[in-house]
């Protein structure tokens, strides 16, 4: 038993009843982090998914408009009409701390604030089905650049999760006990040392008393 591993003296006694009081303390700290990282999971997790949802179907209206461009467009203009695009964009990526996880924050930007810019061709010779293609592909993108934000927020905050779990269990399940039953083992080994001590004590006034007064 690990109770039985540990010097039984008033100096470790104390030594343990503050570290189960700092282990106590802890337990409570970590419970309630995890309480509040499950609760914010939950919500990003919601948000995912009703994202998630409208991008994949936003997805599937761009995908339907090009099939559309494509059957009213020669596969040589439609490659010629996308070949050289006017746009680009550049990502930034930061972090803020959400109950001690940094998770990312992706923000972009446009070469040019023209939104016009997304047509990299001339509007004489393709169809209005090519360019609600592309508006819808651009409409799309910060929709998506936010769903990999949540998601990459989810991976992370989940990870934070099991291991705060596995903290809390080590403290609920191992140290907290463990440190009770040394603390209770230490007092019941100074309880016993203490009244060995009184019987010692008491047998050696009565032999005084006995050489003393002959009784």
């Amino acid at each position: 038993m690990a109770a039985t591993q540990v010097n039984p003296t008033r100096m470790e006694l104390s030594r343990l009843k503050k570290k189960l009081n700092t282990a106590t303390r802890g337990h409570k700290l970590l419970k309630d982090k995890r309480d509040e990282l499950m609760r914010r999971f939950l919500e990003l997790v919601k948000e995912n998914k009703l994202l998630r949802e409208k991008v994949e179907n936003d997805i599937k209206k761009a995908n339907s408009n090009f099939v559309l461009a494509k059957a009213s467009m020669s596969q040589e203009t439609l490659n010629a009409s996308l070949l050289a695009p006017k746009q680009e964009i550049y990502v930034d990526v930061s972090e803020k701390n959400v109950m001690s996880v940094d998770i990312p924050v992706f923000d972009y930007t446009t070469r040019t604030p023209d939104s016009n810019d997304i047509y990299s061709y001339g509007f004489a010779f393709t169809s209005s089905d090519l360019d609600d293609a592309v508006k819808s592909l651009a409409d799309l993108l910060p929709d998506l650049i936010k769903l990999a934000e949540i998601e990459k927020s989810c991976q992370l905050m989940a990870a934070e999760i099991e291991k705060t779990r596995r903290r809390v269990n080590a403290l609920e399940h191992v140290m907290i006990p463990d440190t009770r039953e040394q603390i209770r083992y230490i007092t019941r080994k100074l309880d016993e040392n203490e009244r060995s001590t009184q019987t010692r004590l008491m047998k050696v006034k009565d032999m005084m008393l006995k050489e003393a007064h002959g009784y």
